[in-house]
């Protein structure tokens, strides 16, 4: 089967997230990858992307597709059921009440978006250990990474970003981030070049949690300057990877 032809964007998705896979050794021969697949249009092209590095890679690695439906609406994940057959790919999907709770009287020492958080990962991570996966893979990406160091700095004081590869459990499994060299905008490029069926987040904290403050405050914060932003996101990867100037 002739391979599709990559536009730009696209090309910028796959490079990128090769290259921080060979870089940090993120998977082995024989991986079995957990892909939380949220419907945003991270978690997609995320997927689309580890689809494609299955035929670049000169070893096997397996995909699957987990979707934790935080149960604002039991029905939203229905895109992704068609893609998946059409695409071979494996996965578990299941709705909770992770968001309703979140948002009820029994949480109230937390903000919904951290609980709610919190549980959906706690059951990624049983999913994979139900289903023997070595590997579990989020869609952040190069703003995320901007966005939550600066969380951590203001909100805990601590100098700390988001980890590319890191192992749980006794190393039994490692959480990877592949999409972490990648801006935004270009995911948000490719992700409609794609044509991946991304659907509406109808949490009601959406657009109005401390993440989407602080994003906002970055903005300011780079306003004025092309290059901060930027700048920002390099001295990051550097910092990261435990690179310098030269090697980046």
């Amino acid at each position: 089967m002739p391979r599709e032809k990559l536009s730009y964007a696209q090309k910028q998705c796959v490079t990128a997230a090769g290259k921080l896979m060979q870089q940090t050794a993120m998977i082995h021969p024989g991986a079995r990858i957990g892909v939380a697949v949220s419907g945003g249009m991270d978690s997609w092209v995320l997927l689309q992307v580890l689809k494609l590095r299955q035929r670049i890679v000169p070893f096997r690695f397996e995909i699957m597709a987990l979707h934790v439906n935080p149960g604002f609406d039991p029905h939203n994940h229905a895109p992704l059921l068609p893609w998946l057959r059409a695409n071979g790919v494996a996965s578990h999907i299941e709705v909770t009440d992770h968001g309703p709770v979140a948002h009820s009287p029994a949480n109230l020492r937390n903000s919904p978006c951290f609980y709610c958080a919190k549980l959906r990962r706690t059951r990624l991570f049983e999913l994979c250990k139900q289903y023997g996966l070595t590997h579990l893979a989020f869609g952040h990406n190069a703003d995320d990474l901007v966005t939550t160091f600066f969380m951590n700095l203001v909100q805990t004081g601590r100098v700390d970003g988001m980890s590319m590869k890191e192992a749980f459990f006794g190393g039994r499994l490692t959480v990877i981030r592949p999409m972490m060299l990648v801006e935004k905008p270009v995911i948000a490029r490719a992700v409609k070049q794609w044509n991946l069926p991304v659907w509406s987040n109808p949490c009601p904290s959406a657009f109005d949690s401390r993440r989407s403050e602080m994003t906002d405050e970055v903005k300011e914060l780079c306003k004025g300057s092309k290059f901060a932003k930027a700048n920002i996101f390099n001295g990051l990867i550097r910092w990261q990877l435990g690179l310098t100037p030269s090697d980046q």
